[in-house]
């Protein structure tokens, strides 16, 4: 059986929130810009307890990622014991996710908790629509049938008349620009402290790694780390990297460990001795010896998390340490119990990648160190800076949640970059007005509107001729949409396939629609179509 939960008091600035959406009939689309542990959740939850007093009502919250469901879902369900709750996601089995599409079609599933294929989940009498983090790119499906699931429920929720929520403590460009906009196109709405009493935002700073640094930790850092053991508090060590290493290198010749098939090099898993291609999923043992000049000086580069787990395994050799990457998470329970055990204080130092950046709330976290951010800094998608900005801000949301103060260890060679900096004052709103201007400045999105021609073939000449030729098509069809010369992405090659990309770009959305529809027919009647795989990606994230 399960108990309801005791509603928590909210402060002057949750109950402004909820107020401002509750009080407008019909759809509003409404950002929600909360720093990490301002109590979105619970403005949420009671959202959806208000939009849920009448008979046979419905709610949808959609999640960028499983791994935030369960932690979510079990909130719900506590919170509300006496609705019909279900969940949509990939880790369900076939029969589980039907059972409940079946119970969220019928009306019988009061809440819905899902990724983004369930923004396509039919629900008869859905009265508002929740997005939680949606700044994250994992809304967009940039295969398959493409879309974004944030714009995808954005029209579901005008054409049915209920009101959008969207919930981020690091929006969107998109989101932020659309909310400062003359016309109010979304409706602003800000929680600027945290919902724990005594509760503050942690202290980061950067620390600067140098030839002294040893196993890519720095003393500083695990000085801190050491310092939380002494407390009995708990440490995460966060690097967007799974695996042991990048790569295999030869000390006398510089080869490199790269997949037959893709450009990308082999990553060394060291514990199950295993290279792996991180793309295509090749796998194979690790050789013993390098096939360029038949050295045996053989040497994993770089760092993933399986080497810093390592590492902190002797560094701190009474401590309790848990990976969490997606090589360790791969049954349902597995964040369940992470859950559990890092509540219960079972796990001294967590080690883990992206999953374990945003939504998680563990109370007796107060130090987050992270490594090799840099790698992101120097990006040729113009994008990064607001992926390591946001990311960066997630993961230290996860220091000091409770009435214990937190801090947050960034190790860089570049502490004076303009991201760091703007991480460091915790100031979302200037660096973002920052990047906007750039992006106003260089006619990019949100002030653009842009599509990617991507074309894959199994021989070069068949793909690079056909981006060609559409190129120049695209070119005769209209004078108001730039079309840039075709070229390589940073993956030239793919599963075996040879890759090219066009990207094209328009100050207005009429224009470049006008533009896609007559291209779309050509291309499909183009002699080489059939030899070539190509797709054609509106508002890209990826590049």
């Amino acid at each position: 059986k399960i108990l309801k939960a005791k509603i928590p008091s909210l402060n002057d600035e949750q109950k402004e929130v909820i107020n401002a959406i509750t009080k407008k009939k019909g759809y509003q689309a409404s950002l929600i810009f909360g720093i990490t542990g301002s109590g979105k959740t619970e403005v949420y939850m009671q959202l959806i307890e208000h939009s849920l007093k009448e008979l046979k009502t419905q709610a949808l919250i959609l999640v960028p990622e499983i791994n935030l469901t369960p932690q979510l879902e079990n909130r719900f369900r506590t919170r509300f014991p006496n609705k019909k709750l279900v969940s949509l996601h990939s880790h369900l089995t076939d029969i589980e996710r039907l059972d409940n599409w079946r119970k969220a079609k019928s009306g019988e599933a009061s809440i819905i908790i899902g990724t983004r294929l369930a923004i396509f989940t039919p629900m008869p009498f859905i009265k508002i629509i929740i997005i939680d983090e949606e700044h994250d790119m994992s809304f967009k499906q940039n295969d398959g049938l493409r879309y974004h699931a944030r714009d995808v429920a954005m029209v579901r929720a005008k054409n049915i008349n209920i009101p959008i929520v969207l919930g981020s403590a690091t929006p969107s460009l998109e989101s932020w620009h659309n909310s400062k906009r003359i016309d109010n196109k979304y409706n602003f709405l800000k929680l600027s402290y945290r919902a724990v009493k005594n509760a503050s935002l942690p202290q980061i700073k950067t620390v600067l790694v140098n030839d002294k640094t040893k196993n890519g930790i720095s003393r500083v850092l695990v000085d801190a780390i050491n310092d939380r053991l002494k407390r009995k508090e708990q440490s995460l060590i966060f690097i967007n990297r799974r695996g042991f290493a990048p790569t295999l290198f030869c000390s006398s010749c510089t080869w490199t460990s790269e997949c037959k098939r893709c450009s990308s090099k082999l990553v060394v898993h060291l514990k199950t001795n295993r290279l792996k291609c991180h793309h295509c999923g090749h796998d194979q043992n690790i050789i013993n010896r390098c096939p360029n000049c038949d050295s045996m000086d053989l040497l994993p580069l770089g760092s993933g998390t399986q080497k810093v787990e390592d590492v902190l395994n002797k560094l701190f050799p009474e401590a309790s340490i848990l990976r969490v990457d997606r090589d360790t998470t791969r049954s349902k329970k597995s964040l369940t119990l992470l859950h559990d055990r890092m509540n219960n204080r079972e796990i001294d130092i967590l080690v883990g990648t992206q999953m374990l950046a945003k939504g998680h709330d563990f109370p007796f976290l107060t130090l987050v160190g992270v490594l090799d951010a840099d790698n992101a800094l120097y990006s040729p998608d113009y994008r990064a800076p607001e992926k390591l900005f946001s990311q960066l801000m997630q993961v230290s949301g996860r220091a000091g949640r409770s009435n214990i103060k937190g801090e947050v260890l960034i190790q860089t060679a570049f502490p004076h970059n303009p991201v760091f900096e703007g991480v460091k004052k915790q100031n979302y709103e200037i660096f973002a007005q920052t990047l906007l201007q750039e992006r106003e400045q260089m006619g990019l999105a949100p002030f653009s509107f842009a599509a990617i021609l991507r074309v894959e073939s199994k021989q070069l000449k068949y793909g690079e001729q056909f981006v060609n030729d559409a190129a120049k098509h695209a070119e005769s069809l209209s004078n108001k949409v730039v079309i840039y010369d075709p070229v390589r992405p940073s993956i030239e090659r793919l599963k075996g396939y040879e890759r090219f990309q066009l990207f094209i770009q328009a100050n207005a959305r009429k224009d470049l629609q006008n533009l896609l529809r007559r291209w779309v027919a050509y291309l499909r009647q183009y002699p080489l179509a059939n030899r070539v795989k190509w797709s054609i990606d509106v508002d890209p994230i990826e590049f």
